[in-house]
């Protein structure tokens, strides 16, 4: 094995996944995690951990993984996240975690986004049961948004003994995660399986509830001992342009989330959608958020 290149991760061919919105990448097997895992010089400085943003031990879960006890692997992982499986696949891993990796240096850095993905899967698949808290402390919270940091904050009070209640303003829980990210990067069997750990856990949820509008603010107060605001970026970033007013010109989010919506209540029959068929499209911003326009506006 060549330590500088790292093991290749299966995908869908260009040509396939082009016309679908299935997940691109296949993910790790376990002999392919075991390989890659091998790569790893479990450094001193771990400069790994230090680029990532809930600082999970890396060197230690993938030294577990390149001995075969996945099991161990998600262990530690679960100390610092609770959305390894979420994280695993749409965390910038070439700017954090990866990017300090020493063997970036020289080749290839290991493929640290990766094998969290594949522990995370394989957890799950391999009877990984909920943990509920030991003891409940009869202190009630109320998490405001059901996104990355409203789900991670209420899976963490929840471990810790807290009566968690989620409120949601969508009719799907995952905020960002759900209506957000298309499916070619995170198939929402993702999101739902973790809700459904949650659930089973004792987290509540309660969807189609927008707090200040269906519930007051002051009610939440006076039922919760604290409320955790949680409620994401929903207001775009506009540009002063001529013929900015035009037909045809949408905010990145709300053609990302109407697309998505649209493919898991109908798989589109609804046209509650907006459609690139048959169009030319610009697209202003080269990020994460631009290049799904792209891979969405393609599928289309």
């Amino acid at each position: 094995m060549d330590v500088l290149k790292r093991i290749p991760v299966r995908e869908q061919d260009a040509k396939e996944r082009a016309t679908n919105f299935k997940e691109v990448c296949l993910g790790y097997n376990k002999e392919e995690a075991m390989e890659e895992a091998s790569r790893c010089i479990n450094c001193k400085n771990a400069q790994c951990v230090k680029g990532c943003p809930v600082a999970i031990q890396i060197p230690q879960f993938i030294e577990q993984v390149k001995n075969g006890n996945i099991e161990e692997a998600y262990r530690i992982i679960s100390e610092s996240s609770a959305l390894p499986a979420v994280c695993g696949r749409v965390c910038p891993q070439e700017s954090q975690c990866e990017g300090k990796c020493i063997r970036g240096f020289k080749g290839d850095p290991i493929s640290i986004g990766k094998l969290e993905r594949f522990v995370a899967d394989w957890a799950r698949e391999n009877g990984i049961k909920p943990t509920p808290a030991a003891q409940k402390n009869g202190k009630k919270v109320a998490v405001i948004g059901s996104g990355p940091s409203g789900l991670a904050a209420a899976d963490q009070l929840n471990q810790r003994g807290h009566e968690v209640t989620v409120y949601e303003r969508d009719d799907r829980v995952g905020g960002l995660l759900m209506y957000g990210i298309p499916n070619m990067k995170l198939e929402k069997q993702i999101i739902d399986r973790k809700i459904n750990v949650m659930k089973e856990e004792g987290v509540k949820f309660i969807t189609s509830c927008n707090v200040g509008v269906d519930v007051k603010a002051a009610d939440l107060m006076k039922q919760y001992d604290r409320v955790i605001l949680c409620c994401g970026a929903k207001h775009p970033r506009d540009i002063k342009a001529a013929g900015r007013d035009a037909e045809g010109i949408y905010f990145a989010v709300d053609y990302l989330s109407r697309t998505t919506k649209s493919l898991l209540d109908s798989n589109f029959k609804d046209n509650k959608y907006i459609s690139a068929k048959g169009k030319n499209v610009v697209i202003i911003g080269g990020g994460d958020t631009g290049n799904d326009c792209v891979g969405t506006a393609i599928r289309q």
